[in-house]
């Protein structure tokens, strides 16, 4: 998730508010294009028949049907004397039912602690963390494992896929304050989720993508540094994908890649164009209880310097070799 001034002053708010004990009102029958959330995520229970939106800031949503929704809710329990500190930003947050159990991934951030400085940027304490619950709705609670990430690399955006191995992974960014050249990384997944196995592998650089671009300080065109939000699929035809998001000059917008051994070892292939509009990113796909693959992404707007992000719904045909946007969702 690219840093911007609203998102900051959102997250720095509702951490600091939570550590305060501040719970949020909840309302029902909010329709969604009324809620304002970066990154957002849903999972479909069908044990409850009910949809769980979240995303960054730590906060829950919940609706039978996708046009209305209650919420939030509070459900992100940290650990104040882990490295996360008494009130972590939370970004990106997403829900995945693996087994028995329900999985919190997050980016939480420590803003008093600072593991880096580059080009003048100080960088604060960020990484990719899994919270855990006996149910969808929560409290997510700390595991056993108090780092799963290394403190010396700020990290974020982790998601999660079982591969061909039958093995648990985490997918996640190496943020392109540190390295200049963001990354999209691997690590296996113990096999509760409590923590990770070994070390992190790369799958590829944000400069391996051809559809993002960017100026330098002399006005020469090249890639775009930022890899944000990855999320895995796979088509009907058993062909794995991984939709990620960057940015064209001032546009936020997602692309995707494809693993030519289909594994998540790769190589991963990209693809030549964008697949949403401009100005939609950090996407996430999930299936209806109709059937329907959807992906819910947010909206990037700026509004008199300040970036407006609401929640939209793109329906999604998986059944080639390739992931086609259809259009807009209308649950």
């Amino acid at each position: 998730m690219k840093n911007n001034l609203l998102t900051l002053v959102l997250a720095m708010f509702l951490s600091t508010a939570f550590a305060q004990g501040w719970k949020p009102e909840v309302k029902e029958n909010i329709p969604l294009d009324s809620i304002r959330l970066s990154d957002p995520s849903i999972l479909a229970d069908k044990d409850s028949k009910t949809y769980y939106m979240t995303g960054t800031g730590g906060l829950l949503w919940k609706s039978k049907d996708l046009k209305l929704w209650t919420g939030p809710f509070k459900v992100a329990e940290t650990d104040p004397n882990s490295w996360m500190g008494p009130n972590p930003m939370i970004w990106a947050a997403e829900l995945h039912q693996y087994k028995d159990k329900y999985y919190y991934f997050g980016t939480f951030t420590n803003r008093d602690v600072y593991i880096d400085t580059v080009a003048g940027n100080a960088i604060n304490r960020r990484a990719s963390h899994v919270l855990v619950s006996d149910k969808p709705e929560g409290p997510y609670v700390p595991m056993k494992d108090p780092i799963y990430l290394p403190a010396d690399m700020p990290t974020l955006d982790g998601t999660f896929w079982v591969d061909k191995d039958e093995k648990p992974y985490m997918i996640f960014c190496h943020e392109w304050l540190q390295n200049g050249n963001g990354t999209m990384e691997k690590i296996e997944l113990k096999s509760d989720l409590s923590g990770t196995i070994g070390e992190s592998e790369l799958l590829f650089l944000a400069s391996d993508s051809p559809w993002s671009r960017e100026k330098d300080d002399e006005g020469n065109v090249k890639p775009n540094k930022v890899t944000d939000g990855p999320y895995l699929f796979e088509t009907q035809t058993g062909k794995l994908g991984m939709i990620w998001t960057s940015w064209i000059y001032s546009d936020y917008v997602q692309g995707v890649a494809y693993s030519e051994d289909g594994t998540l070892n790769g190589p991963w292939i990209q693809e030549d164009e964008p697949i949403t509009p401009m100005n939609f990113g950090h996407g996430m796909l999930f299936e209806t209880f109709d059937g329907t693959t959807v992906m819910a992404i947010h909206s990037h707007k700026s509004v008199n310097g300040r970036y407006i992000r609401i929640p939209n719904l793109f329906e999604v045909d998986l059944s080639g070799d390739k992931l086609v946007v259809v259009g807009k969702y209308q649950p």
